[in-house]
């Protein structure tokens, strides 16, 4: 056969067996084709003209009346042949591999993309919306729609490992992790002319290993055409070597003016406007800078082109205006009269007496650097005394024996880590310059004593009365903590204090794998803590496990806290409250200083706007107002007046007022109105309802374990909500699949798109559901290649009062070429059903209508030989159907070409065309016969 000839949906004979042809490239001679019963992954490349036998066309063989069985295996193999089919024939293309049901408004960069010939978009929608979920959506469609063949992801070196799973779990992309221990294992085995990014079509790379300058151009010679960076902002910012790198390998990337690039961030104006303004650049030419005119004009066209590529939403937004309140838990926050602690006794002597310390070594400072460089040390030493004991005695003796960087002092203050929070919780030295050891050992020797009677700190103590109360609401907690020494600490007192408890303490101290090992191993354990520092803050999702985000240390940046509440209170959270308790001391002078210089004016911002604005970048009248207010709040009264901060106060106040300002412009200047995803919704749900909705996933679920013998069990109190799956009770070829993904032991599962506490959502891609309508749909249609149980029957006939005549249903695999404006050809599938009555050519009754004849229960079986005859009978009849068949096909084709016109409209792309046709005939998957029973 000639290539040429041949084309998307085609059945072709080779190497023994049929496959359907899925692309061809006659350019080189190859042809992409699945096996006819096989899945996705069976899918090859073969060259027709190195075959040793031709390739023939060949036809889909009907049942046949030896493949008998029941009416139960005919609506298992219904659902498996709609589950099982991954290239849907609707205009969302990525509908069929979604593990995750979308939100209306996450629909909203979808359908911008769709806009847009280059994909380039700015993706700023507040922490734990669903970033992720909306750029995998994206990415997805465009593989489907066969626009993009390869892509990478760029982000920090913590996130690699979850976007892995992300992309595997939620859209049925298996990529590679790219980062400097894992790349040379990449690399070896590979030609000479190959590199990662040509082998594996689709990665994850860090950036902290990419970027270097050794690669970078190497990279982008060699990068996909579809790019998505997470946390952009870290890739934009100061004059930092890092920051520089990473825009240099953006910027690099972006003059391909043909790149697709997706930018995330829930950040992305931070008050440095030339920061936004190099993030913007990225997008288009026109985004460079804003027009510094009075023209009218020139400003609305700025808006609109920064309309077609920005998109940011906050969550009350969401919840207002898009009818998704379900989409998240609500916040229960408590109020700060019962969430504060007193200091008393030795505990606040501790505090006075390394203030006293600490003014000391300023009042000796000599020089505008050394008094600035005095200031910083003892913020950051003040800091971690209000921490913990245990974190003022590592601070201490870094002191003691080490002089203090100054870029360090001021991360450590202000918690800027350029988006790096892997490596910020360590205590750090605070020297200005070398000093006696008598004074600091006594320091030090305080601070022995208090960390030794632990209970006796105040602030310990009230931590424990806050996670009792929790508890006792069911609540499962985060504890966050400013320092290593800190958590360590806390998370071995807990310890102590609940007994009953698992807990468990992760910090800087560990590997990013070790960190998520220990997260995912209090899965097992109903009653759990978490203690962990901001090193949990980003890369692990947590709202699976914990519904609580207790902040034992107050953040200095506001955005931390977002953060850190972010990790649990976010889409998909299963539990319909989230709990934050943010404790701080009453008379603690360090708490009480944040609180007025920093936490309560950003929180103001953050209720008027609804934008969560982090700290000031004038590092400078930071310090001086935190120092000034903790002198003030100090009981001493030596402490009082001691030094001239000038208008520190007053600076500070003015630059909260500037962002307060471009908050309120910001929330104004981006607001999405065009798009309406609900006019677009309905389809999606359509779609969805064609390939197999919730209800349909857990019918078949339960209906195929039910038949191999490892039925679903019911749990106690969650009837209907939650399923046990027993894994290891699974086949053996099975039960090896699924423990490759991880998937073994009892689990719970749950079909709903919101899931209880500790179970797992179940959707039509999730590893069991694929494997088992892949099986069931493999042994229906290749028995041969069934080992150990008996294959399923394509055919049956049984008693129903659902037909007043002997009506046949003809189960339907329908093929269908999607041919788009570029003139690209796609194969497109479909489950359906035709049902003609007997002597009839005209169907009465197609799609859904006639699949519900299937479903509805059976009356009383047929004898054997009688239903082998009917059978017979119905395949001598099926020839006279096929015109009928035909036509159904493409009233079917006509219908999906609207749906796609009809998004075409909403997403205003009206240049672009996208034809659909059937590929005839139609496959026959089943023959069932109902034979009519008065009711």
């Amino acid at each position: 056969m000639i290539l040429a000839q041949l084309q998307s949906g085609d059945l072709v004979k080779a190497r023994g067996r049929d496959w359907i042809v899925l692309d061809k490239q006659e350019r080189d001679g190859l042809l992409r084709v699945r096996p006819l019963s096989g899945s996705e992954e069976d899918a090859i490349t073969i060259a027709p003209l190195l075959e040793r036998q031709p390739i023939v066309s060949t036809a889909f063989a009907p049942p046949t009346a030896e493949s008998l069985d029941t009416q139960e295996a005919a609506r298992l193999l219904a659902d498996a042949l709609r589950l099982s089919l991954r290239r849907g024939a609707g205009p969302f293309r990525s509908a069929a591999h979604l593990g995750v049901e979308p939100r209306a408004y996450q629909l909203v960069p979808l359908l911008m993309a769709l806009r847009l010939d280059t994909k380039r978009l700015l993706i700023a929608d507040d922490v734990g919306i669903g970033k992720t979920i909306e750029a995998g959506m994206i990415v997805r469609e465009m593989i489907d729609r066969g626009e993009v063949d390869r892509f990478t992801v760029l982000c920090p070196p913590h996130l690699v490992d979850q976007w892995v799973r992300e992309l595997a779990e939620k859209f049925d992309i298996d990529a590679v992790a790219v980062t400097s221990s894992r790349a040379r294992g990449l690399e070896r085995g590979l030609a000479l002319s190959e590199s990662i990014f040509s082998a594996y079509p689709y990665t994850v790379v860090s950036l902290d290993y990419i970027k270097a300058d050794t690669r970078r151009d190497s990279f982008a010679d060699v990068c996909p055409g579809m790019v998505i960076v997470d946390e952009a902002h870290t890739c934009v910012g100061g004059n930092e070597c890092g920051t520089q790198q990473r825009f240099a390998l953006l910027q690099r990337l972006a003059d391909d003016e043909s790149r697709h690039m997706l930018l995330l961030t829930a950040t992305p104006h931070s008050g440095n406007q030339d920061a936004y303004a190099r993030l913007l650049s990225l997008l288009h030419v026109d985004l460079t800078s804003e027009p510094d005119t009075p023209d009218a004009n020139a400003l609305e066209r700025y808006r609109r082109r920064l309309a077609q590529h920005f998109v940011q939403r906050r969550r009350p937004d969401i919840m207002d205006n898009w009818g998704a309140e379900r989409a998240f838990a609500k916040p229960m926050k408590l109020p700060a009269s019962a969430a504060s602690y007193v200091l008393s006794g030795e505990s606040q002597t501790f505090q006075e007496d390394v203030l006293d310390y600490c003014v000391g070594v300023a009042t000796r400072s000599d020089g505008e650097r050394a008094r600035r460089l005095a200031f910083w040390g003892t913020l950051a030493l003040m800091r971690c005394v209000g921490s913990s004991p245990a974190a003022a005695i590592s601070a201490l003796r870094n002191r003691l024996v080490g002089m203090a960087d100054e870029a360090a002092l001021e991360t450590a203050i202000l918690d800027e880590d350029d988006g790096q929070l892997i490596e910020s919780d360590v205590e750090p030295a605070t020297a200005p310059k070398a000093e006696e050891t008598a004074a600091l050992q006594r320091l030090i020797d305080q601070a022995e004593a208090l960390a030794a009677r632990p209970l006796d700190d105040p602030k310990l103590r009230k931590l424990v009365q806050h996670l009792k109360d929790l508890d006792a609401k069911g609540a499962r907690p985060v504890v966050f903590c400013r320092f290593i020494s800190t958590a360590e600490a806390v998370g071995e007192a807990l310890r102590q204090q609940f007994k009953k408890h698992t807990i468990e303490i992760v910090t800087g101290r560990l590997t990013p794998d070790e960190r998520r090992v220990r997260v995912e191993a209090l899965a097992d354990y109903p009653h759990r803590i978490l203690v962990a520092t901001d090193c949990l803050s980003e890369g692990i999702n947590l709202q699976a496990l914990f519904n609580a985000v207790v902040h034992y240390d107050l953040n200095w940046n506001p955005t931390r806290h977002q953060q850190r509440e972010g990790r649990v209170d976010r889409f998909g959270q299963p539990e319909r409250e989230v709990w934050s308790v943010m404790m701080f001391g009453e008379n603690s002078m360090i708490d009480g200083a944040v609180l007025d210089v920093i936490t309560k004016k950003a929180e103001r911002i953050a209720r008027e706007t609804g934008v969560t604005v982090p700290i000031p970048e004038d590092s400078a009248s930071v310090t001086n107002a935190l120092m000034q207010a903790m002198l003030l709040r100090s009981s001493a009264p030596r402490a009082q007046g001691t030094f001239d901060f000038g208008n520190a106060e007053a600076q500070l106040d003015a630059e909260w007022r500037d962002a307060e300002a471009n908050a309120k412009k910001s929330r104004t200047r981006y607001a999405q109105t065009a798009l309406q995803p609900q006019e677009v919704l309905p389809e999606w749900h359509k779609m969805r309802d064609l390939l197999g909705g919730p209800e349909q996933v857990e019918r078949f679920t339960r209906r195929a374990l039910a038949r191999i013998d490892v039925p679903m069990g019911d749990v106690e109190g969650k009837a209907g909500s939650a399923w046990r799956v027993h894994y290891d009770q699974l086949p053996q070829q099975l039960q090896e699949r699924l423990a490759a993904r991880g998937l073994t032991g009892t689990r719970l599962v749950s079909f709903h798109d919101d899931p209880l506490p500790d179970t797992t959502h179940v959707g039509r891609t999730h590893p069991l559901v694929s494997m088992l309508a892949e099986s069931v749909s493999e042994g229906a249609l290749d028995p041969d290649g069934v080992t150990g149980a008996k294959p399923m029957g394509r055919a049956g006939a049984w008693r129903s009062t659902a037909v007043n005549k002997l009506t046949t249903v003809l189960l339907l695999r329908l093929r269908f070429t999607l041919t788009t404006s570029g003139r690209k050809t796609l194969l497109a599938e479909e489950a359906s059903a035709v049902a003609f009555e007997r002597g009839e050519t005209i169907p009465l009754a197609t799609g859904p209508e006639a699949l519900a004849l299937i479903e509805q229960a059976a009356a009383g079986d047929v004898a054997t030989p009688v239903i082998a005859r009917q059978v017979n009978e119905a395949l001598n009849r099926l020839p006279g159907c096929q015109d009928a068949i035909s036509s159904y096909a493409h009233e079917r084709a006509a219908k999906l070409g609207e749906d796609h016109d009809r998004v075409k409209s909403a997403t205003r792309g009206e240049g672009a065309t996208t034809e659909v046709a059937p590929v005839l005939p139609a496959d026959v998957i089943g023959l069932y016969v109902l034979v009519p029973e008065a009711n």
